[in-house]
């Protein structure tokens, strides 16, 4: 893949910037994409119309084999070792990366929002002009995803879907005990039992999550509740997986609502309201709308059925109490988003669609699929069908 990175040239000449600096490692998404790298620890990417990297010796022979770098260059050729006997490693590291900017006439620099500040200054110290990239360049870059990176997004998502097939599976075979907790191979089912097996379904798929939710009950009334403890027959078991491909570093997303036994009259509703949300959102997608025009149709539909949202209601803590949805790429959240904040949508966008309903009084529900945005619609990644009772 080679990106696109036009947009950043031009926000380099607006403001009269030589180039852009990222120091960070692999879990930093704008660095995996700017340098096409990945190391565990922090190294050194310059952007002057070409990719420049700069490197332990550890790293040396990796880079030049897989970094999407016109150059790469080792620490040891700016001396660092040296550097760090003579001055400490925190004046070293200055030093070499200033070094490193002037071997390519780059006298003044862009870094993302979150560069480390001590860096910043001593940079500056050593003459390198440094300006916080405010309007995220990198990130809006990232948003329009190319084809490879679509393609890496569909298999992290089948193997989502696998995941959450296993956890359904174990749902609906467990049996219900007398005081109503689900009972599996004649243990008690936990949130933590399941998160286990949709843990192990995607480790063996090559997939990693840092997090999982598997809620229920009044946990479930919390839309980022990770759940805990027994299951139970008749509430509502809210579901949201979210792997990333350690192979590629793009993340699927997806969640569903399940009930084994009986769902109340109120969650039951919800559902049905959920899924007349997501096919509202989901008819309003296409490249050139606003992501506040989707969240608007999703709103519309709850304050219909009564259902305050925060659009309405700022203060409320029930009902439609988050956003629609927001992007996905390196990061599990990214740019766009789809709220009340203006932003064209544009073709080749990856977004979650994502309505819910909470009160821990009944429950949750949500619903959720992740799409691309099309110049004439939308793509729904989504295969894995919606069923409330098991």
């Amino acid at each position: 893949m080679d990106p696109d990175f036009e947009q950043l040239d031009e926000s380099l000449d607006e403001h009269d910037l030589d180039g852009y600096l990222v120091v960070a490692d692999e879990s930093d998404a704008n660095q995996r994409y700017l340098s096409g790298f990945t190391a565990p620890d922090p190294f050194t990417t310059l952007y002057d119309g070409e990719v420049h990297i700069l490197v332990s010796s550890l790293e040396y022979g990796r880079a030049e084999r897989d970094a999407r770098a016109a150059t790469v260059e080792r620490t040891a050729d700016y001396d660092y070792r040296a550097k760090v006997q003579e001055h400490g490693a925190s004046e070293a590291g200055h030093r070499i990366r200033t070094e490193f900017c002037e071997t390519y006439d780059v006298d003044s620099v862009a870094t993302p929002s979150d560069f480390p500040v001590g860096l910043a200054d001593g940079l500056r110290e050593h003459g390198v002009s440094v300006a916080p990239d405010e309007d995220d360049v990198i990130q809006e870059i990232r948003a329009v995803k190319h084809e490879e990176e679509l393609d890496h997004m569909r298999t992290a998502q089948r193997a989502n879907e696998r995941a959450m097939a296993t956890a359904e599976q174990l749902i609906a075979d467990a049996d219900v005990a007398d005081d109503g907790t689900l009972v599996y191979d004649d243990e008690t089912l936990t949130s933590e039992r399941v998160t286990e097996e949709i843990e192990v379904s995607l480790i063996r798929e090559g997939h990693a999550l840092d997090t999982t939710i598997v809620a229920c009950g009044a946990d479930a009334a919390d839309p980022h509740d990770r759940g805990s403890g027994p299951l139970r027959a008749n509430e509502s078991i809210v579901i949201d997986i979210f792997p990333r491909s350690k192979a590629t570093g793009y993340y699927a997303d997806m969640t569903r609502t399940f009930v084994k036994g009986e769902p109340s009259d109120t969650i039951r509703e919800w559902y049905d309201i959920t899924q007349e949300a997501k096919e509202a959102a989901l008819d309003t997608l296409e490249a050139g709308v606003s992501g506040s025009d989707v969240h608007d149709a999703v709103c519309d539909v709850y304050q219909a059925h009564d259902i305050p949202t925060l659009r309405d209601d700022p203060e409320t803590s029930t009902g439609f109490i988050h956003t629609t949805g927001h992007g996905v790429g390196l990061d599990i959240h990214e740019f766009p988003r789809v709220s009340t904040t203006e932003n064209e949508l544009e073709a080749g966008m990856v977004v979650t669609i994502e309505p819910g309903v909470y009160d821990p009084e009944f429950g949750g529900v949500r619903i959720e699929d992740i799409v691309i945005i099309r110049e004439d619609g939308y793509e729904n990644y989504t295969e894995y069908p919606e069923q409330l009772v098991l």
